[in-house]
């Protein structure tokens, strides 16, 4: 038995389905892909007088029996890496960044190739972080139309962990999937052995843009797992109220699943969302307001009904540094994507409403993940029922520090935090570190771990055949951007550089 939350009994959930299916058999959506538009004629599905598509019951029962309950993620190397889907709760840092917290100066600036390079290589170490996302945008050292593929290169050059990932225009997602199966032996050997998730997001207003319509296409027959995303924004373009703002996001995911099936059946698909509330005064949307995560929940509950893997934007902040704020918001939210059971977490690292991504808060945030998979793991019996050699034990020594219990079990349940987290006395404290501040010490997480970092292999033909990719997509003969060597290379030209950052 594992701690879970549940907010909506099961009557409830239903409804709020039924709702959401009458809308899409009778409102349906708009799809502005054209691509996508003829498909779903193709395939039967009848067209409104305005246009919009209407998805009849039948064929939004089709798709949930062919769309998988769980799937695997592999690594870059094709082992398995996390199942996702049952109980099964992993955290990923959260996308969309645009700009970082540099953690050498406090101060926030566009974000670099170096910069991006430094969060995978201490994301790979991160030990409650389970796989890399494209956290965030490299600003102009990179035309904006491949910046997308120069990520997902600089993942899979630093890094063997599967990785959330998306493409920035209709017609990046090829391009990314051809750089993946460089590392596996054909097209269905990606399929099968997936090493990627992308996000497809839902525009709002009952819609699907051009770009989200050919990248789930293109996701969906290159085999790579999609996340349907809607922005759920309450109170703007969704109802104000739980139950009303489920419907809706319900209906942009439903469809999403829907599309994901028709393309390919059986392809992965997981019913996710980023909903937010709209603040009333400031006009701003927090992701992390109460109401915005109890939808979260709700979100989950109702995925997990329809019998589909769940993800969510959850243990972030939208505070602007690593303050007490953000040490509420992205706890909070953590243990409750973790309570609810949602498979793929994505958030960690990220502050401002999404836009600013930061390495301190990465570690911070590392070490939350660790404690809220701590509290779900299952509540067994370990040597201590019936307790009488415990009682004994203590009575005997007026302790248990040094019980044959306590010396076989205390690594495996008692949680110790890193050196982030701040667990001396004041005296310890101030004598050890200096009294140093959680930024100070989640900095020096940070330097320690880009100096820890290990080079992993990877085949220099790849990668050369990977920067080929990335060139054919730019309007210019611009070099690409440098590519920081690891901390304890040695000094050396370019060329020694680039032969050294490959090997292990």
């Amino acid at each position: 038995m594992r701690p879970i939350l549940s907010v909506a009994d099961p009557a409830l959930l239903d409804r709020i389905i039924d709702e959401a299916r009458c809308i899409l058999a009778t409102t349906g959506m708009e799809i502005r892909g054209a691509a996508m538009h003829r498909l779903l004629l193709e395939a039967g599905l009848p067209a409104a007088a305005d246009g919009r598509i209407l998805f009849p019951d039948d064929v939004v029962d089709r798709a949930l029996k062919s769309a998988p309950a769980s799937f695997t993620l592999f690594d870059r190397d094709g082992n398995p890496h996390a199942e996702i889907g049952g109980d099964h709760v992993h955290f990923t840092p959260g996308s969309s960044g645009l700009k970082v917290q540099d953690h050498r100066t406090g101060h926030t600036r566009q974000a670099t190739t170096a910069d991006f390079v430094e969060y995978v290589r201490v994301c790979d170490g991160l030990e409650h972080v389970r796989y890399l996302a494209t956290a965030f945008s490299t600003g102009d050292d990179i035309e904006a139309n491949v910046s997308d593929a120069w990520r997902l290169l600089l993942c899979l050059t630093n890094s063997k962990r599967p990785v959330v990932s998306g493409a920035f225009t209709e017609h990046g997602v090829p391009r990314m999937a051809e750089m993946m199966q460089l590392f596996r032996r054909d097209r269905a050997d990606l399929i099968a052995r997936p090493m990627s998730i992308f996000t497809i997001t839902a525009t709002g207003n009952f819609r699907y843009s051009e770009d989200s319509c050919q990248n789930l296409i293109d996701c969906v027959k290159a085999g790579i797992p999609v996340e349907i995303v809607p922005v759920t924004l309450m109170g703007l373009t969704a109802p104000v109220t739980l139950v009303g703002a489920a419907v809706f996001h319900a209906v942009d995911t439903l469809a999403g699943v829907v599309m994901s099936q028709l393309v390919r059946p059986g392809a992965p698909v997981l019913y996710g969302g980023a909903p937010a509330e709209f603040h009333m005064r400031e006009t701003t949307s927090p992701m992390l307001g109460v109401q915005a995560l109890y939808l979260d929940v709700i979100n989950a509950q109702i995925g997990k009904r329809l019998g589909l893997p769940v993800q969510a934007y959850m243990g972030l902040s939208d505070a602007k540094e690593l303050d007490a704020q953000a040490g509420a918001e992205t706890f909070g939210s953590a243990l409750l994507a973790a309570l609810a059971g949602v498979n793929s977490v994505s958030g960690p690292g990220m502050l401002d409403f999404v836009l600013v991504f930061s390495l301190p808060k990465l570690v911070f945030d590392n070490e939350v993940c660790g404690q809220a998979l701590r509290l779900v793991r299952p509540l067994q019996i370990v040597d201590d029922l019936p307790t009488g050699h415990l009682v004994e034990a203590q009575l005997a020594d007026m302790h248990l520090i040094t019980a044959a219990h306590t010396l076989t079990h205390w690594e495996q349940h008692l949680y110790l935090p890193g050196a982030v987290y701040d667990r001396k006395n004041r005296e310890a404290w101030q004598r050890m570190g200096g009294g140093k501040t959680l930024w100070q010490r989640a900095v020096d997480e940070v330097e320690q771990r880009l100096t820890a970092y290990t080079p992993i292999d990877v085949d220099p033909r790849a990668v050369a055949e990977m920067e080929r990719l990335i060139r054919s997509g730019m309007s210019s003969d611009a070099p690409l951007p440098a590519i920081p060597g690891p901390r304890h290379e040695s000094p050396g030209g370019s060329e020694g550089r680039r032969q050294r950052r490959f090997r292990r």
